[in-house]
């Protein structure tokens, strides 16, 4: 029996009554049901008050689920400053996205996302999970609306992001991945 990949479950918003608590929730539930991880929700609203626990936190994490919206074509400044307080933490570890917004369902913000990552070692997953319209696909009390074609998205991103952090934690432990590299 493998051991649980733990993940790191990153909110990308930090605005009072954001729809990330409700994709979220989701997105951990999804998580849960798929069994063979760990999740530690990591939210930049606590998160950037205590920097040496989110350095902890990240270094615990084999990868990363972030789930972020897409504001201004763009992600949250709150997000960037999450990800700017630590450095050597997020290395050599997989990110997965599960994004929100308009019309792109915050396809724009991700792909801002995987250019800061590559720049921390980070290897973004191929596949994602993009919600369009987000603010119609959950009822009022945060749960998803046919979630049938997202479940089936994100089912392929684990299946991804568990291979990739497998490999990659094995890469880790047997030292391959250096500061100095």
């Amino acid at each position: 029996m493998r051991t649980p990949l733990h993940l790191a479950l990153i909110y990308g918003s930090a605005r009072p009554g954001r729809l990330c608590d409700a994709v979220g929730s989701w997105a951990e539930a999804e998580i849960r049901r798929a069994g063979g991880f760990t999740t530690e929700v990591t939210d930049p609203r606590t998160a950037l008050d205590d920097e040496p626990a989110l350095r902890e936190a990240l270094t615990r994490a084999d990868g990363f689920v972030v789930v972020t919206p897409e504001y201004n074509h763009s992600f949250a400044a709150p997000l960037k400053a999450l990800i700017d307080a630590a450095d050597v933490e997020w290395g050599a570890k997989p990110a997965a996205f599960v994004s929100y917004g308009g019309l792109s369902g915050g396809l724009r913000a991700v792909e801002q996302l995987r250019l800061v990552f590559a720049e921390l070692h980070v290897v973004g997953v191929a596949e994602s999970v993009a919600l369009p319209d987000a603010w119609n696909r959950f009822d009022g009390a945060g749960r998803m609306l046919e979630p049938e074609r997202p479940r089936r998205a994100m089912g392929r991103m684990l299946g991804r992001l568990r291979w990739w952090g497998e490999a990659l934690k094995a890469a880790r432990s047997a030292e391959i991945f250096t500061e100095a590299a």
